[in-house]
């Protein structure tokens, strides 16, 4: 079969070259919805839950046991179930029913009843609710910082960036566990190089995790696993208990932590039970609240894939960041795996966190590029910065980075990798020369790194680890080797275990070291004008953008410029008559104004001898007329055909917009309209008049090709708002049109032989 050249392009697009499956709810393979979810009950006996969902206690797993006995307010419970899911659904996006109100509802109902409220909810409403039932006031976000040769300098210079544009947080991780060490004590140097304040993690397996954390090298940990179904739990190595133990574990010791799940991942392991993926999440994040947890990193994470290959994929990872919400913890929306080959589908996955704003919109986005990201790539990157701010600055939302100057950001970088050069040599870790500090300050991957002896890190971080060390020695070394104030803001970060106030709901450190959270800073918005709004200093920080133009200076410049040699002076002659010629061309009131400058009334002035040239060419005669009482394009092509013995006229405005008219049809009704031109090259305009002759001798002519161009346009659109401004301001209402003369010489007639007609055909 003969293909379409259309949809064979199509299906060489990035698009199509993802993986996409129709619903198959068997083998859990359902995003949203399966035939196979619970419908929502609750039984209550003596302030206990002897049924849920549709099972008795009896036939309970392990998972729905925990639920029922820690997982549901159950004081609210028989109030919030005889609410329809339709009434939950509205009163998430009323403006007029506070978080408060919602909460009290939404953390007594079932992990069932949760799943039909929120089926009720298209996705703008989804981001609705999660503008409202965030827990923190303004957005946050966390980097990841990783490379693929584990190189500290690297980390630390890379660590130091990422805090100096904002992120709250900053995770790593290795691909060989005896380098973890290493890692977090790269990573916690470089962000408290820069600024002080910023929680950092090293993702690892969990034992290990903790014990980074109570050395202080690490301040929170967020990859601890949940599953929906006991035996994805299972292949887990782990209980439900296990896991609440290890979140009281991390609390005791003045550690923050929020568990890590997400849709998809009991498909991938193969115990989905046929539920849908969103259900088992949305069971995932009641334990975690049971558990006692901060909150919950989920948005499909590394399961992505498999969530986003469904129908309504998107709709689902939505949901679950919603869910996290509703039961009031904080939510790290996930944004951070490369799921798609198309731009397009990664930024619409994106807005759907980015627009509603998230307690941690992304978790993380990769501060490396991708190659470098051991965590098998971000949605975002550090090539995606400039068009991330953009994004905040063009719709005015919080993202939670803010853009850097080049200078600042080779400061801190250079900086950083010097402090931890300085605690390598005072610790008696294998050295970090000169060339690394050097490379690390300006390197955009580890290919820029020289190489190091990965056997002697690895030894020597192992011996570290093993005699007990940890943050308090970092403290000293960097005091010892001048880095003092690095060393005091580690010093602080040591002294928030002890007091614990970033233990709260959604806590991230400032600057000055105050908390931000979930209890002494709560989302408080309840419609238009309330809430967290960009504006102010934060606001005027991210409108700024270093490339950005400044309109007075470009105006100024297009407007000046030397009179050069044969700049053409044009002189009225006299009150416009019929017949001036074979084709009149009428000019605008502020065309070849000398207020416009003589840069842009020298390209007028090569627009206008391109037309003649074309009229001259065909063999026909041209006059230039002024028309001074009407700016609109389409009357002044009207009134030049007017003047013209063929009937046919060439109207042109001083922003470079053509029509060519027939004095038999309607001013609006043009033969040929020409509104990219000014866009293409300044010959272009000859096969304007050679048109505008084959119009007037009965010919059908080929309309000029018209060249249209994605963005670079802005220094004409400035061109076009001052041209605009001066073809009003040159109006004279009672001025009747004059014709033009160039050099006191007459226009009605061009030597056509000097201009040869190029070879074209008509249609």
């Amino acid at each position: 079969m003969k293909r379409s050249k259309r949809f064979e392009k199509l299906d060489r697009s990035p698009v199509n070259q993802d993986s996409f499956f129709v619903e198959w709810a068997e083998g859990g393979l359902s995003a949203l919805r399966s035939p196979y979810d619970p419908d929502a009950s609750l039984v209550l006996r003596h302030g206990r839950i002897e049924a849920m969902d549709g099972k008795e206690r009896e036939e309970f797993d392990s998972l729905e046991a925990y639920i029922a006995d820690f997982g549901i307010n159950i004081e609210s419970a028989e109030e919030a179930m005889a609410l329809s899911p339709g009434q939950i659904a509205r009163m998430i996006v009323d403006i007029n029913v506070s978080r408060q109100e919602v909460l009290r509802v939404t953390t007594a109902i079932t992990p069932a009843k949760m799943l039909q409220v929120v089926q009720c909810l298209n996705a703008v409403e989804m981001m609705m609710g999660q503008m409202k039932m965030r827990a923190r006031r303004r957005p946050a976000n966390q980097a990841i910082v990783t490379n693929v040769k584990d190189n500290p300098a690297l980390l630390a210079a890379d660590a130091a960036e990422a805090t100096l544009r904002g992120f709250a947080e900053v995770e790593t991780t290795c691909a060989v566990s005896r380098y973890a060490p290493f890692n977090a004590l790269a990573i916690l140097i470089g962000s408290q190089a820069c600024r002080g304040g910023v929680l950092t993690q090293c993702s690892m397996e969990e034992s290990l995790e903790i014990k980074m954390g109570m050395r202080g090298l690490t301040s929170y940990a967020e990859t601890v696993s949940l599953y929906g179904t006991e035996a994805a739990m299972d292949d887990g190595d782990d209980t439900i208990w296990s896991k609440a133990f290890l979140a009281s574990v991390y609390a005791s010791r003045g550690m923050k932590m929020r568990f890590t799940s997400g849709t998809g991942s009991e498909v991938l392991l193969g115990h989905s039970n046929k539920k849908s993926m969103l259900y088992l999440e949305i069971l995932c994040v009641y334990l975690a609240r049971a558990c006692g947890a901060q909150g919950v990193q989920n948005g499909s994470i590394s399961c992505i894939g498999i969530t986003t290959a469904v129908p309504e994929g998107f709709l689902a990872i939505a949901a679950e960041n919603l869910v996290v919400s509703l039961l009031g913890m904080e939510v790290a929306s996930g944004n951070d795996q490369a799921f798609s080959h198309s731009d397009l589908r990664r930024t619409a996955k994106l807005l759907m966190q980015m627009m509603p704003g998230t307690d941690f919109i992304t978790s993380g986005y990769s501060a490396t590029p991708n190659f470098d990201d051991l965590f098998a790539g971000s949605n975002t990157d550090c090539d995606d910065y400039d068009d991330y701010y953009m994004m905040q600055r063009d719709m005015q939302i919080d993202g939670g980075i803010e853009p850097v100057a080049e200078a600042d950001a080779i400061r801190v970088r250079h900086e950083s990798a010097r402090a931890c050069q300085a605690v390598f040599r005072e610790l008696g870790f294998p050295l970090i020369s000169d060339a690394e500090v050097d490379a690390a300050t300006f390197a955009y991957s580890n290919e820029e790194m020289p190489p190091r002896n990965i056997s002697a890190d690895l030894v020597a971080a192992q011996e570290f680890f093993h005699r007990g060390g940890g943050a308090i020695d970092l403290v000293r070394a960097l005091h010892t080797q001048g880095f003092a104030k690095a060393g005091e803001n580690l010093l602080r970060m040591l002294k928030q275990r002890i007091c614990g106030d970033y233990l709260q709901v959604a806590a991230i450190i400032d600057n000055d070291f105050s908390i931000r959270g979930g209890i002494n800073d709560p989302n408080d918005y309840v419609g238009p004008g309330s809430g967290y709004r960009l504006e102010g200093q934060r606001w005027e920080k991210l409108k700024q953008k270093d490339s950005a133009l400044v309109p007075q200076k470009i105006l100024e410049k297009q407007g000046g410029g030397e009179k050069k040699s044969g700049f053409y002076k044009w002189s009225e002659v006299r009150p416009a008559n019929f017949p001036e010629a074979d084709i009149v061309i009428g000019l605008s009131p502020a065309f070849l104004s000398e207020a416009t400058g003589v840069e842009i009334c020298s390209a007028q002035e090569l627009m206008l001898q391109q037309i003649i040239q074309g009229i001259a060419v065909s063999g026909m005669s041209s006059a230039v007329v002024k028309v001074f009482h009407v700016d609109n394009l389409a009357e002044i092509a009207l009134l030049a055909a007017s003047f013209s013995a063929s009937g046919i006229g060439i109207g042109v405005q001083s922003k470079g917009l053509v029509r060519i008219n027939s004095n038999a049809r309607p001013a609006e009704d043009s033969l040929e309209v020409a509104f990219n031109l000014p866009f293409s090259k300044a010959e272009v305009y000859k096969e304007i008049g050679i048109n505008a002759a084959d119009y007037a001798q009965n010919r059908i002519p080929t309309p000029v090709a018209q060249q249209i161009r994605a963005g670079g346009l802005t220094n004409y659109q400035l061109q076009m708002i001052k041209l605009s401004a001066q073809e009003s301001g040159s109006l004279e209402r009672r001025k009747k049109p004059f014709l033009m003369e160039m050099n006191n010489r007459s226009l009605l007639k061009v030597d056509a032989t000097a201009h040869p007609k190029p070879e074209r055909e008509a249609d």
